[in-house]
């Protein structure tokens, strides 16, 4: 669990297409076996501390002739932002994928006294 002892929490949001394959072939399409898909968010201004952040899929755009295999999940979060995640594997066909994402966490406050030597 993460506690907040803090004056001013955050809460940041988006929903962002991680890619649309289907358009010009690419390797989601196409491709076979493991692949991957990385994207930065980048906050809109920083956190005081690494937030709290969850992501869920909210489009995919599957083949129905094969296995639906999709991992989206987000890694290396830092107080500026985090890189979402994608992965798929086998014989799986993605056209396209959006995704949702929000991120809670302390904000800087006037009264955080940051800068007193």
């Amino acid at each position: 669990m993460k506690v907040f002892i803090n004056q001013a929490i955050g809460i940041d949001q988006g929903d962002d297409v991680l890619f649309a394959d289907y358009a010009d072939g690419g390797e989601m399409w196409t491709g076979h076996g493991a692949r991957e898909r990385r994207t930065k968010v980048v906050f809109s201004k920083p956190f005081k501390s690494e937030p709290a952040v969850h992501i869920a899929m909210s489009l995919w755009d599957m083949d129905s002739a094969t296995n639906v295999r999709a991992d989206v999940t987000a890694e290396t979060i830092t107080r500026e932002g985090f890189d979402v995640v994608f992965r798929t594997w086998g014989d799986t066909r993605v056209a396209r994928v959006r995704v949702r994402w929000m991120a809670i966490g302390e904000l800087f406050h006037d009264d955080d006294w940051q800068d007193v030597y």
